[in-house]
C-alpha cells in the first residue's frame, strides 16, 4: 500500500513539474499591423540637443506558408515630430516604403525586398526546446539603423539572451512575459558593406521586456530601453537614450452584416449574403468574392487611358460607390492589387499595374479613408482572370482589386 501510495506521489509529482514546461513557437498565418514608437535623447559630442520621436506604422499582409515559413508583405510608413513644432509630419502614399519577407515558427526573420524596415529582424527568436520560468536562451538577430536620418541603413548583427521569466496576462490575452539583453557592438571585425561607410562604431546597451501570445507566437508589445552611442567618420559621437516601443496586432474580424447591408445598398443586389457564400458576385460596380484572406472587391473592365495609370472621369461613381462599402469595413487593411491584360512587356506592365493601384488607393483617401490602411502591390499581367487572346480578356484582366484583410 505504501509502495502504491509512493508511486502515485511520484507520478503526480512528475506531472505538475512536466506542466510547468512550455513550448514557444510562432505560427503566423495571418496579417497584421505593427506600430514602433521611438522617444529618445539625444546627445551630440555629450551636449543634449533635443528629443527625437519617430513612429512607424505598418500593415503586413499574409502571403501564405510552407512548412519552413510564413511569408509576408507589407507597406511601411515613417511619421516625423519635427523639433521646432512638434508637429507630426504624416506621409502619404507616394511615401510608403515596401518590404516582404519570411518568419521561421523560432522566429527567425529573412528578407526578400529589404528597404530598412522592419528594424528588428529575427526579434525574438525562440528556443527549439521546451522551457520553463528562469529557462534562458541566445540567439542570433539583425537591427537596421539610420541614427541620422540619411536614408542609409546599416545592419547591425546582435547576440541577444532572453530569460522566460512568468505567464501573464495583457489585454485580456495570455502571454510569455521574456525579457531580452544585448551589447550594441559594431565596427569592431564587421562593417555592413551596404551601411553608412561614415558610421565607423557603435556600442552601447539593451534591455527589453516582450509580452508573447501564447495563441500565436506573436510578440504583441517589445519595449526596449536604449542606451547607445555612435562614432562618425568625422569625429562626431552621437549618443541616444530612451525608450523604443513595438505594438503588433492581428486584424478584427469583419463585421459581415454590416458590409453585407452597405454592399446590398450599393450594387442592389438583395441576396448578397447567400450569394457570397457559394461563390463570387458580380455585379457592374464591383464583383465580391469571399477568400480565406477576406473580402475581395474586384472593379471590372476598369477604364484607364490608354497605357496609363490615369483614370477616365466615367469612374467617378464607381469609386464614390467603392469608398462607400471601405468605409464601413472599420480599421482593416486594405490590400489594393493592380492586374494589367499581356502585351508581352512584364517589365512595363509590373509598373503600371502598380501606378494604377496606387491611383485607386488615393482616390480613396480623397474619398475620406486613412492610407495607412493601404497596402500597394503591382501584380502585372502574372495572374489573368480570362483569355489575353480577345479583345474582351484582355479588358478583363485590366482590373484592381481590393481586399478587406481579416
Amino acid at each position: 500500500m505504501k509502495r502504491a501510495a509512493f508511486v502515485l506521489f511520484g507520478l503526480l509529482l512528475g506531472i505538475c513539474f512536466a506542466s510547468e514546461y512550455q513550448f514557444i513557437g510562432y505560427q503566423g498565418g495571418k496579417s497584421y499591423s505593427y506600430i514602433e514608437r521611438t522617444d529618445l535623447r539625444r546627445y551630440d559630442n555629450g551636449k543634449y540637443k533635443g528629443l527625437v520621436s519617430r513612429e512607424i506604422r505598418s500593415q503586413i499582409v499574409d502571403e501564405g506558408s510552407s512548412d519552413q515559413c510564413t511569408l509576408y508583405e507589407g507597406s511601411f510608413y515613417v511619421y516625423e515630430a519635427t523639433k521646432r513644432s512638434k508637429a507630426i509630419v504624416f506621409p502619404g502614399l507616394d511615401d510608403s516604403i515596401p518590404a516582404s519577407f519570411g518568419i521561421t515558427p523560432e522566429g527567425t526573420l529573412e528578407m526578400y525586398e529589404d528597404n530598412g524596415y522592419p528594424t528588428f529582424r529575427g526579434f525574438p527568436t525562440y528556443t527549439t526546446k521546451q522551457i520553463k520560468p528562469g529557462d534562458s536562451w541566445k540567439a542570433n538577430a539583425v537591427r537596421t539603423v539610420d541614427p541620422l536620418n540619411k536614408g542609409i541603413f546599416t545592419k547591425m548583427p546582435i547576440l541577444v539572451e532572453y530569460t522566460y521569466l512568468r505567464d501573464e496576462v495583457y489585454n485580456g490575452e495570455e502571454v510569455f512575459l521574456l525579457s531580452a539583453k544585448w551589447a550594441t557592438r559594431y565596427g569592431r571585425g564587421y562593417m555592413d558593406p551596404d551601411g553608412d561607410s561614415a558610421m565607423l562604431d557603435a556600442s552601447g546597451s539593451n534591455s527589453a521586456t516582450i509580452y508573447v501570445s501564447k495563441a500565436t507566437g506573436m510578440a504583441v508589445v517589445i519595449r526596449d530601453s536604449v542606451d547607445e552611442v555612435y562614432t562618425y567618420a568625422d569625429g562626431n559621437k552621437i549618443a541616444f537614450k530612451g525608450t523604443i516601443n513595438i505594438f503588433t496586432k492581428y486584424q478584427p474580424a469583419i463585421n459581415d452584416d454590416e458590409i453585407s447591408t452597405v454592399i446590398q445598398n450599393v450594387t442592389g443586389i438583395s441576396d448578397y449574403g447567400d450569394k457570397v457564400n457559394y461563390g463570387k458576385v458580380e455585379s457592374n460596380i464591383v464583383n465580391i468574392e469571399k477568400r480565406k484572406n477576406g473580402i475581395c472587391l474586384s472593379i471590372p473592365n476598369l477604364q484607364f487611358k490608354s497605357d496609363s495609370p490615369e483614370l477616365l472621369d466615367t469612374e467617378k461613381n464607381r469609386l464614390d460607390k467603392l469608398a462607400e462599402i471601405l468605409k464601413q469595413a472599420g480599421s482593416s487593411m486594405l490590400l489594393i492589387e493592380g492586374f494589367t491584360a499581356d502585351t508581352g512587356n512584364p517589365k512595363g506592365e509590373l509598373a503600371l499595374s502598380k501606378e494604377r493601384a496606387k491611383v485607386i488607393a488615393t482616390e480613396m483617401v480623397k474619398r475620406g479613408l486613412s492610407s495607412d490602411r493601404f497596402v500597394i502591390k503591382g501584380r502585372g499581367s502574372a495572374q489573368p482572370i480570362a483569355d489575353n487572346s480577345t479583345k474582351e480578356g484582355m479588358a478583363k484582366n485590366r482590373r484592381v482589386e481590393i481586399t478587406i484583410l481579416n
